[in-house]
């Protein structure tokens, strides 16, 4: 099995249990021990797979990530990419780093062997990414927008748009992106106004402007792909009248090289507080004749289409999040390990020498709860990347189904939970570096610099707790989180044969969590279906809270379950591993957990004080 030219032999020697970017340790615990992937090997489609292939993989990830991607983060954060009118430059080092990604593989990790990918599952493939997402997330959103753009080809293009596109998409000749939003519309695209007119050879002509496209111009690869939500002329209004389009920066010809240049222009670029080294942009479509592009999907149905590059981009965005958490984590550890300040509460002598930050007990309750957030947010991510490849692959019907059902509910949780906590562990590292913290000296400002867009990308966490509460929970009379409360009973039921009286403790105090969310989700539903909407989404985000803590406490609760089983004087070497899982799920429960009882007594009491607010009183 090859990996680009990165072959098994060449990374052997690479150590990265100690790496500031991410534990190796613990990906190999989330994917081995708690998802086991290794079973994924006997299904046909991963058959020729192993554990040996799949440690090739992330070997490989964790080697080009340290090497190509980390070094330029900080450069790349100081040297934003510049647009003269004519051409985007940046530093050189974003294009080195996506050659060796491409040479690697990577775009194509779970495609076809026969189409040159590595038909990884998408379990692994998503833990080789985690690792160039927190090296460096800006240059990893180049590859990642363009993985997911194929994917949407894949799914819904005509056999001659694939042909056309996606050989060089999957190579990296291509890069793709993703247009949505407009100055005027924002996360409202009901209200988009870019237009399409069909022209007699069954193209488009397509005019208008488009907002906020990250790596929507640069000069990184022969050509862009962009997939572009706009209405047909004569098409209905609202959401029911768009309809999506692929649009080349450069038409594409027959051998698949680039052709005429097409009607997009860069008008000009956005300066954002992270993310510095993504080209985010304003691009115009069409200021002459207009610009050239071809419908994929069915007319009207271009929403529906853009979900399945949406969903899988509010996963990454969560995947992104959590990793940038871990990173700052990683780092917060590190700093407080190194640096001695102070001394203990009873040392009374101030000759004593000083001791190590990470001895204050104040210290330890920041490091833990970035603990919790970024190892509670990777595990919830990679589980849901295992939901996909039982989606897509596992042999057994039923559970491919109960795989889309539970997917579909953990989706905006994935994308908000990590996005809204892990960011309050990157405020926590730059807090234990102290004054620090708050210097570009030290990596964590810029982690939290760029995991604040997070909570915006993909759709806002106040957007994802509408859909969570007005779409999810009722979708087919409750099918989604009726499945998830038997997945945490059947946790629980496990727990509660484990020789651990904290253990049987926490699947307690999680029944109790998950018997507030059944019971506030039936009282909300019952709202909405009065037609009170307003009333019952008034406090959505708060729902999503309630419901996001409580599916955190669940994935905790299933790590500590195998940490149990594995910790004995067996594994001497990962004693500590493991106990440190335990602390963690401990420290959830008993500090995070009993947060949701507050945010379950603002939904079921119906607090209007927000809906009640007027602007005047403002």
């Amino acid at each position: 099995m090859l990996f680009g030219r990165w072959q098994l032999a060449h990374y052997l020697p690479l150590i990265v249990m100690h790496s500031r970017i991410l534990n190796s340790r613990d990906i190999e615990f989330i994917l081995y021990e708690l998802l086991d992937v290794e079973s994924l090997t006997n299904w046909p489609r991963f058959a020729e797979h192993g554990r040996e292939t799949f440690d090739a993989a992330l070997e490989t990830a964790s080697k080009i990530a340290t090497d190509k991607f980390a070094p330029h983060n900080r450069k790349a954060d100081l040297n934003e990419p510049t647009f003269d009118g004519k051409r985007v430059s940046m530093i050189p080092e974003v294009a080195e780093a996506l050659r060796e990604f491409n040479d690697a593989g990577f775009l194509s990790a779970t495609q076809d062997f026969g189409e040159n990918g590595m038909q990884l599952p998408w379990t692994v493939a998503q833990a080789c990414l985690a690792w160039f997402n927190a090296a460096n997330v800006s240059t990893a959103a180049y590859p990642f927008l363009t993985i997911a753009n194929g994917n949407l080809i894949q799914t819904f293009g005509t056999a001659g748009q694939k042909d056309r596109y996606l050989p060089g998409l999957r190579s990296g000749r291509f890069f793709g992106t993703m247009c949505l939003s407009e100055t005027q519309a924002g996360s409202s695209l009901a209200d988009i106004r870019c237009s399409a007119v069909a022209q007699a050879d069954g193209s488009y002509r397509l005019r208008g402007s488009k907002m906020w496209i990250s790596g929507g111009d640069h000069e990184l690869s022969e050509n862009i792909i962009h997939l572009v939500l706009a209405r047909i002329e004569g098409a209905p209004p609202g959401v029911k009248g768009i309809s999506l389009f692929i649009v080349p920066k450069f038409r594409v010809n027959e051998d698949g090289s680039p052709g005429a240049r097409n009607e997009v222009a860069l008008a000009g670029l956005n300066h954002k507080m992270g993310f510095r080294g993504t080209t985010n942009c304003v691009l115009n479509f069409g200021e002459g004749e207009g610009a050239w592009a071809e419908l994929i999907g069915e007319p009207n149905r271009g929403l529906a289409c853009m979900f399945h590059m949406m969903n899988e981009a509010r996963i990454g965005v969560g995947m992104g999040a959590a990793v940038l958490g871990y990173t700052g984590y990683l780092h917060a550890l590190g700093y407080a390990r190194d640096r001695t300040q102070g001394r203990l509460p009873g040392a009374k002598d101030p000759a004593q020498g000083q001791v190590p930050l990470v001895d204050h007990a104040d210290v330890r309750r920041m490091l833990l709860a970035q603990k919790v957030a970024a190892e509670g947010a990777l595990a919830l991510c990679l589980m849901c990347a295992r939901l996909v490849d039982d989606q897509q692959h596992n042999p057994d019907e039923n559970a491919r189904t109960d795989a889309r059902l539970l997917l579909e509910m953990l989706t905006p949780i994935a994308k908000a939970w990590p996005s809204e906590f892990c960011l309050e562990a990157n405020s926590l590292a730059i807090q234990v570096h102290g004054g620090y913290g708050y210097t570009r000296e030290f990596p964590v400002e810029q982690f939290y610099r760029d995991n604040r867009l997070n909570p915006i990308h993909e759709g806002t966490n106040g957007i994802q707790g509408i859909d969570l509460l007005g779409r999810k929970a009722g979708m087919q009379d409750g099918a989604a989180i009726q499945l998830l409360a038997r997945e945490v009973h059947a946790t629980v039921r496990e727990a509660s044969k484990c020789h651990s009286e904290e253990l049987q403790s926490c699947g307690k105090s999680l029944l109790e969590a998950l018997d507030r969310i059944m019971e506030i989700t039936r009282d909300l539903l019952c709202v909405i279906d009065r037609g009170e909407s307003e009333l019952a989404l008034a406090n959505s985000s708060v729902y999503l809270n309630l419901v996001g803590h409580t599916v955190i406490a669940w994935v905790w609760l299933r790590q500590a379950m195998v940490a149990v089983k594995h910790l004995g004087p067996e594994t001497p070497e990962d004693r500590d591993f493991y106990q440190g899982k335990l602390q963690a799920c401990t420290y959830f429960f008993r500090w995070e957990l009993p947060r949701t009882e507050h945010w379950f007594d603002l939904l079921h009491n119906r607090d209007l004080t927000c809906l009640e607010m007027q602007d005047k009183w403002f």
